[in-house]
């Protein structure tokens, strides 16, 4: 018969056993979330990198780029500014401490006129497709022909009838252009 004592023994050597089997799963389990919060964090400082000197996102608040773009959208646009921009691009820019977007339809050197045939670049009357409402002068803002200067654009909204655009300030300078959009994501209703 065995001794009391060798049991107990017995029995504190195996208790001892299943501790340190539990501790390496223990700190295995801790090393993995700490893993997972650097994991995270580190996502996070990419995308407020990103967002802060790559792209920038801005929700659309406007009816001025109807149908292409609607109220509620969000759009993505890259923060890079070219030399210059190429007509049919879309852009966002800054007017007034307020974000727009808006489409370039003339660069430098073209001569930019509105006449009852509707828009007209460099003397040819614009097809644009897309584009389902007459393109019209306003009664006030710029006067027409013009000439975009170098390093100017002349921006339009595609909701020609309700859109604040170069008719109204004038041609605007490339570097004022916060960007050029890359992607709208639509606002989608339940």
């Amino acid at each position: 018969m065995q001794d009391t004592s060798e049991i107990r023994v017995f029995h504190d050597l195996k208790a001892l056993e299943v501790v340190d089997e539990e501790r390496p799963q223990e700190a295995s389990s801790i090393k993995e979330l700490l893993l997972f919060l650097v994991k995270i964090v580190s996502i996070i400082t990419v995308l407020v990198l990103l967002f802060t000197f790559v792209l920038g996102a801005t929700r659309y608040q406007e009816s001025s780029m109807y149908p292409a773009i609607k109220d509620g959208d969000l759009v993505i646009f890259q923060r890079y500014t070219p030399e210059s921009y190429l007509p049919q691009e879309v852009v966002a820019l800054s007017v007034e401490g307020e974000i727009q977007i808006r489409r370039v339809v003339a660069t430098a050197g073209d001569k930019v006129d509105i006449t009852e045939d509707g828009l007209v670049i460099n003397g040819a009357p614009q097809q644009e497709m897309g584009i389902s409402q007459n393109t019209e002068r306003y009664l006030e803002g710029v006067s027409l022909p013009l000439f975009v200067p170098e390093g100017q654009v002349f921006l339009l909204g595609d909701n020609r009838t309700e859109s604040t655009d170069s008719r109204i300030y004038g041609c605007v300078e490339i570097e004022s252009i916060l960007g050029k959009v890359m992607m709208i994501i639509r606002k989608r209703g339940i």
